[in-house]
């Protein structure tokens, strides 16, 4: 009877340094919120992913913020899964996740016929992040790796995996922009701005810059840089930013979402207004030339 044992698989090349912790801390949370009854965001890969890096996962620190933080990961994903499958619905059928980390939405969303996601990621951590998915076939109609540093330049990387600027496309940059230098963020903007055709769209969480020095917010940056990240890029007004891009932007009113107002409900005692807006979740739409 012949062997039909999958080969043995040599262990995951080691995450490469930096904002992969982030990408890890975002996958704890993940795993978490995979195990209650009714998820937010089913994740299967997570705990995997957590398990092969042998990482705790969370970021540093016991203070207020940090104990709302995996929750809040959660609601931010679960609003960009819903923006990113609007997106894909209304004709984009082309979604570029920059700076993808150990993001699963290649696999586990119900994407719509034709939809061609690509993941702009240092090739390092796409290396690791393959080897555990262990070829899982992925529920869009392609899933296309870009190894290149998505803090750029990657533009024409991406073209080269096949990406098509005649068509629109669904941008989304989830938590990478604001660990970024303000001059890295708009040459990153610049280019997914280039590589848009009308009806693109864009995802983006943005750090309100009038929030970074509260109470609730400073002792959690305080702790974040003794892991060497920083919120670097911070905006005041984050559809006027978007706006000089050449994007219509808004910035969403999350308590007018029953899944947020649910999640965090817990914390609201912590959440003063400055609190509560201490993030943009921003998603916008190119501006159609005059």
């Amino acid at each position: 009877m012949p062997d039909t044992a999958r080969p043995h698989t040599p262990p995951p090349a080691p995450l490469p340094d930096g904002l992969s912790q982030v990408a890890l801390w975002t996958a704890a949370a993940h795993a978490a919120e995979h195990g209650r009854p009714a998820p937010y965001v089913s994740d299967p890969w997570a705990a995997d992913f957590l398990h092969a890096a042998g990482a705790p996962g969370g970021p540093p620190g016991d203070g207020p913020l940090q104990r709302l933080l995996p929750d809040w990961a959660v609601v931010r994903t679960r609003f960009y899964d819903e923006h990113l499958l609007t997106a894909a619905r209304s004709g984009c059928r082309q979604v570029v996740l920059l700076g993808a980390g150990l993001d699963t939405r290649a696999f586990r969303l119900d994407w719509p016929t034709g939809v061609h996601v690509f993941e702009v990621e240092d090739p390092a951590l796409l290396s690791f992040k393959d080897h555990v998915l262990d070829w899982a076939p992925p529920s869009c109609g392609r899933r296309t790796a870009v190894g290149a540093d998505p803090r750029g330049p990657w533009g024409e990387e991406l073209l080269a995996a096949g990406l098509d600027p005649r068509r629109p496309t669904a941008w989304l940059c989830e938590t990478l922009l604001y660990h970024l230098q303000p001059a890295q963020v708009e040459s990153i903007v610049s280019t997914m701005t280039g590589l848009s055709a009308p009806g693109s769209t864009f995802g983006a969480e943005c750090v309100n810059a009038q929030t970074a020095s509260s109470s609730f917010v400073a002792p959690f940056l305080d702790a974040l840089s003794t892991t060497g990240i920083a919120w670097h890029w911070q905006l005041a007004d984050p559809e006027r930013w978007w706006s000089e891009c050449g994007w219509e932007a808004r910035a969403a009113d999350l308590f007018t979402l029953p899944y947020v107002v649910q999640r965090l409900a817990p914390y609201l005692p912590l959440l003063g207004e400055a609190a509560a807006k201490c993030v943009f979740l921003t998603t916008g739409t190119l501006r159609e030339p005059k």
